[in-house]
C-alpha cells in the first residue's frame, strides 16, 4: 500500500495517544537490543529510543514513503530498514539473524495489517531472547460504524464488481485469545487490556479524512481511480447521516499487551 505520511500525521496527536501507555509497559533496562515493527515516520521510534538510553534500536517499515521520513531521524543507536513484518520472523534484518536476538520487540499499531495472529504472535515472541519482552498495541475498532460503512459500501455496485467481492477482514483477536496465545508460547508476566481512546473531531468530514489515511488504503489500492471519488462521496454521506452534528466524538478501541519470554 502507498502510505501518505502527511495525511497520516494530520491526526498525529490522536493516533500517537496510545504510545505513552505502551511505553509504560516496557521494562526499561540499559543497553537493550530493540526492534520496532511498523515504525512509520520514525518519530515514535525516536521517542522510544530516548526512553531507553544506551539501547541499539532498529525500526522497520514496509512503506518507502514512511521510511524516507524515518531516515531523517536516524542516529548512532537508531537505524531504520525497509522490511515487512511478515519477513522478519525466521529471517534476517539487514543481514542479521533475528530469531531470539532481541531484548524488546515493540510494535505500535502495525500488526493489524498481518494475517493469522494465532500464528503471528508465537513467531514474534520467538524473536525475543529469554527474559526479553514483547510489547504491542493493535487497533481493535473494526466494529465501529466508520469501519462497518466501508465494508458495506464494498459490497455495493459498482464497487463490489471492481473489488471482485473483496472486503478487508481484520485479523485482530479478542483480548482473551491474545492472553492465551502468549502464555501457550512461553510468555509470562502478561499484561493485556483493551482501552477506548476518546477523540473529538471537528465533524463527519474529519472522520472521512482520518479513515482515508488508514483503513481505506487497501480499498483504494484495488479500486480503479475513477471509483475513488464516488466511493468517498457515498462514504461521506453515511458518515454525515450518522453524525449530523459537530463536533464528533470518535471513540477508538485498542488492545495493548506485553509479556516476558521464559527461558
Amino acid at each position: 500500500m502507498q502510505w501518505n505520511p502527511d495525511r497520516y500525521e494530520k491526526f498525529k496527536s490522536e493516533r500517537y495517544a496510545p504510545f505513552d501507555d505502551l511505553v509504560k509497559l516496557v521494562q526499561a533496562r540499559d543497553s537493550l537490543r530493540v526492534i520496532d515493527l511498523g515504525c512509520g515516520t520514525g518519530e515514535l521510534t525516536r521517542r522510544l529510543a530516548e526512553a531507553l538510553p544506551g539501547s541499539d534500536l532498529l525500526g522497520i517499515d514496509s512503506s518507502p514513503e514512511m521510511l524516507a521520513r524515518a531516515e531523517e531521524r536516524a542516529r548512532p543507536g537508531l537505524r531504520f530498514e525497509l522490511r515487512t513484518i511478515e519477513s522478519v520472523a525466521g529471517e534476517s534484518v539487514a543481514g542479521e539473524s533475528v530469531a531470539g536476538e532481541w531484548d524488546l520487540l515493540f510494535s505500535n499499531a502495525a500488526i493489524q495489517w498481518v494475517d493469522d495472529h494465532p500464528s503471528l504472535v508465537p513467531r514474534l515472541l520467538s524473536l525475543v531472547r529469554p527474559g526479553g519482552q514483547i510489547v504491542v498495541q493493535v487497533p481493535a475498532n473494526h466494529g465501529h460504524p466508520t469501519q462497518v460503512f466501508i465494508a458495506e459500501l464494498a459490497g455495493e455496485e459498482p464497487f463490489r464488481e471492481a473489488l471482485d467481492g473483496w472486503v478487508q477482514r481484520w485479523p485482530v483477536l479478542p483480548v482473551d485469545d491474545y492472553a492465551e496465545l502468549l502464555y501457550a508460547c512461553g510468555g509470562r508476566e502478561i499484561t493485556i487490556f483493551e482501552k477506548v481512546y476518546p477523540h473529538v473531531l471537528d465533524d463527519a468530514e474529519a472522520l472521512a479524512e482520518w479513515m482515508s489515511g488508514t483503513a481505506l488504503l487497501p480499498y483504494f489500492e484495488r479500486l480503479p481511480e475513477e471509483l475513488h471519488g464516488p466511493f468517498m462521496d457515498r462514504y461521506r454521506e453515511r458518515l454525515r447521516a450518522r453524525w449530523p452534528s459537530r463536533p464528533v466524538f470518535f471513540g477508538f478501541r485498542r488492545i495493548l499487551f506485553a509479556a516476558t519470554r521464559t527461558g
